[in-house]
């Protein structure tokens, strides 16, 4: 396990386009460590794909000035005890760096969408798309890290063609500080990449209960992340004690 970059309880909530926002951050502060705000499109490209997934009713950010959002949003997080994080996505590297520094300022983490995977986003370049181009990606860790924000990338397994601990371990050496793996029926991979690589493991996908945590942290994951529950109180207790008795001795050194 890496511990050079932590929150504690070591429990997350994972992005939800267009609902993971500041006020539900806060109200999931009570049972994780850390929030994972967005996703949002930053770029011409994919906010033109954001709002193809509107139109088919699907639930996204498109403010008018992507970055003045983020901004707002962390900074209505300054008094709140949890650590934020911003998912972003783009076809373009500039608003990434942008968006890195933005996040630097409000020590919030960067978050890197190589993840997403409706058509929309992959037929411009980002999202999933970003795992098969391995080298656009690393460049993209690079650049943002360069402006000294804690960067890492979301990324998903059982995408043909993708070598996902061979992939964490090149954003590693591109500056990436963690890579959060949404393992789909793939739960092993997460330890495949925790062999591979020195990265923060956050572990993402069915995180509902002391079983699953347990399976993740058998695989060597740093910590654990819940999505589509993540408005529930009632599973963020549930896991937020599991993530006690399995983590919390790990979280406490």
């Amino acid at each position: 396990m890496s511990h050079e970059l932590s929150f504690t309880p070591p429990l997350a909530l994972a992005s939800l386009s267009g609902e993971a926002d500041a006020d539900w951050a806060r109200a999931g502060a009570e049972y994780a460590g850390a929030a994972f705000l967005g996703g949002i499109a930053l770029d011409d490209d994919s906010r033109a794909a954001a709002r193809e997934l509107v139109a088919r009713d699907r639930t996204e950010f498109l403010p008018d000035d992507p970055l003045a959002f983020l901004e707002g949003e962390l900074d209505a997080l300054a008094d709140v005890p949890i650590r934020p994080a911003f998912n972003v996505r783009s076809t373009t590297i500039e608003p990434v760096v942008d968006a890195a520094r933005r996040c630097r300022d409000r020590d919030a983490y960067l978050e890197i969408n190589a993840h997403c995977r409706q058509d929309e986003l992959c037929a411009v370049g980002c999202g999933e798309t970003l795992l098969k181009d391995g080298e656009r990606l690393a460049t993209y860790v690079d650049r943002a890290a360069d402006t000294g924000a804690t960067v890492g990338v979301k990324v998903r397994a059982e995408v043909p063609a993708v070598d996902l601990p061979e992939l964490a371990a090149r954003l590693e050496d591109a500056g990436a500080a963690f890579v959060h793996v949404d393992a789909m029926d793939s739960e092993s991979v997460v330890a495949d990449v925790v062999d591979a690589t020195d990265l923060f493991v956050i572990a993402n996908n069915g995180v509902r209960d002391d079983e699953t945590v347990r399976e993740y942290v058998d695989y060597g994951a740093d910590a654990v992340s819940v999505g589509r529950p993540s408005d529930t109180p009632a599973v963020l207790e549930r896991v937020n004690d599991a993530v006690d008795r399995r983590l919390g001795l790990e979280a406490s050194r």
